[in-house]
């Protein structure tokens, strides 16, 4: 499987739960196939320019609060919002978007989404210990596909813990690694062929 289709694979629940969560009980697979499409090009462009931001603010890969935030703005997430030119000329700080944006990640326009991600309590539910974090819907499904309820069948996978790196030993002849049998060739490639000593004929 491609990089592009697992991504695509492992982001079409969240879209059908999005979907879900706005009111829709059923839709085409071509329609599902352009959300999926346009909510992975919007997540690689904020990721894109995330990094781009934290590379130029402080010569650094890893992000901050500000360089999220600086690319929410440029993708079109923090509405309304002025220009930072504009901001540094009034000499003030426009927060309106951010506002915005905060009061809809959570107030109850989003309230199903973040019920549906397991974020939020459903009505009826009854937590047995206080203060324990809500698992978000892909680990639930996770422990609902593993029989045992632990992560092993998904170690070394995108959906798992990183498996241990070990070496891979070639059974046969004298080399034991892949390390070994590289080298091997390496050697192979240096030794120089005899040249014929059979000169080329002459023709009159």
């Amino acid at each position: 499987m491609s990089p592009n289709a697992l991504q695509d694979s492992l982001l079409r629940p969240s879209i059908l739960h999005v979907l879900r969560a706005a009111g829709f009980n059923a839709t085409r697979p071509a329609a599902l196939d352009t959300l999926v499409d346009l909510a992975s090009r919007y997540i690689v462009l904020l990721a894109t320019q995330t990094a781009s931001h934290a590379f130029a603010n402080h010569n650094d890969i890893v992000p901050t609060v500000v360089d999220v935030r600086m690319a929410l703005q440029d993708v079109g997430a923090l509405r309304p919002q002025i220009g930072i030119m504009e901001e540094q000329a009034r000499n003030e700080e426009d927060t309106r978007g951010m506002d915005a944006f905060l009061k809809w990640m959570t107030g109850d326009e989003s309230r199903e989404i973040r019920r549906i991600a397991g974020m939020v309590s459903s009505e009826g539910d009854v937590d047995v210990e206080v203060g324990s974090e809500q698992e978000d819907f892909l680990t639930a499904l996770k422990k609902k596909h593993s029989k045992t309820g632990e992560e092993s069948r998904f170690q070394g996978t995108v959906l798992g813990k990183g498996a241990d790196v070990k070496p891979i030993r070639l059974e046969g002849g004298h080399t034991e690694s892949i390390e070994g049998w590289e080298a091997q060739l390496r050697d192979r490639k240096q030794i120089v062929k005899p040249q014929s000593s059979r000169k080329p004929a002459l023709f009159s």
